[in-house]
């Protein structure tokens, strides 16, 4: 950009989802329902999972985390979206959009390993069940759950202050709902060169590495289920995974889908699209799908339920 005389930027405009004024009440409806239905089911699971005493195993630990990561995603960004459907001027402040991105990438982050650390913990129990207790102990899971925050948390602080301390001049209109990494680079009067490659380097080596992990571990397990010889010890080894094989699929399929599309099919209004799924969607549909298809989940909601009405 060229040298000249600029206002220095102390709030941005969020366009949001859409510009159309008759849609705003109809999406804050929308969204209201989605973000009152992702509250309820990750609260439900991470209450089932803390005051159960049947759901007090690793798989259920790392359950428990991955619904506090998917609460904490989607209320660092819902509030503010719904707000902003019921106000004309969607002003967001420098600090405040700094905030919300660190927010969002602490928990994005942390989803991303979290899932890998779950896909972890099914290899273990699948393949190599008699050490189940030993490898995975409660140590082992305060470790890796604590690593997952400390390095998502570093993340989120290092690609924050990359991004915001560019120059942002003049022109603050975000083509966004929230404040996300590419369409605040775009907005940008300095070199974004740096915060490009941080953010490239430090995405591509996180899903790269949690990628491999689900892989490597999806791959041990099927090989191990069609070792079992009975049909019916193959349908309940496949029946252990299926919830989360379809949770990691559906998060991972998204993010490949934004990340991976050609450069030239690449627009803000399909990382827009993605954006809405991955961190309000997918948060929503997660507690439906580990509830849905789990027993122990359901049969702990029925004695919750039982007892707090005794």
């Amino acid at each position: 950009m060229a040298n000249g005389n600029f206002t220095r930027v102390t709030e941005f405009i969020l366009i949001g989802v859409s510009e159309r004024l008759d849609l705003q009440i109809p999406l804050f409806f929308v969204f209201l329902v989605i973000y009152g239905l992702t509250v309820t089911g990750n609260l439900s699971i991470i209450t089932l999972t803390s005051v159960d005493s049947r759901l007090q195993t690793p798989m259920y630990f790392f359950l428990r985390h991955l619904a506090i990561i998917n609460l904490g995603n989607s209320t660092v960004i819902a509030p503010k979206m719904l707000i902003n459907f019921l106000v004309k001027k969607h002003t967001t402040s420098f600090y405040e959009c700094a905030i919300q991105l660190g927010g969002f990438l602490v928990f994005i982050v942390a989803e991303i390993f979290i899932l890998a650390v779950m896909a972890y913990d099914h290899y273990v129990a699948i393949c190599n069940p008699l050490l189940y207790m030993a490898v995975v102990s409660r140590r082992i899971c305060l470790l890796l759950v604590s690593l997952t925050y400390l390095y998502s948390f570093s993340t989120s602080i290092v690609t924050s202050f990359s991004v915001f301390s560019m120059a942002y001049c003049s022109f603050n209109v975000i083509n966004h709902f929230y404040c996300d990494i590419v369409p605040l680079l775009a907005l940008s009067c300095s070199n974004t060169s740096f915060p490009e490659t941080v953010v490239f380097i430090s995405a591509s080596t996180n899903l790269m590495f949690s990628i491999t992990v689900v892989v490597a571990s999806y791959f041990n397990i099927i090989v191990s289920i069609l070792r079992i010889r009975s049909s019916e010890g193959r349908k309940r080894a496949f029946s252990t995974c299926t919830s989360h094989m379809t949770a990691v699929s559906v998060f991972y399929g998204t993010l490949l889908f934004m990340y991976l599309q050609p450069r030239n099919n690449h627009s803000l209004e399909t990382d827009k699209m993605a954006s809405v799924f991955y961190t309000l969607v997918i948060p929503m549909l997660n507690p439906m799908i580990y509830s849905l298809r789990n027993k122990d989940v359901k049969a702990a909601l029925k004695r919750f339920l039982t007892n707090s009405c005794c």
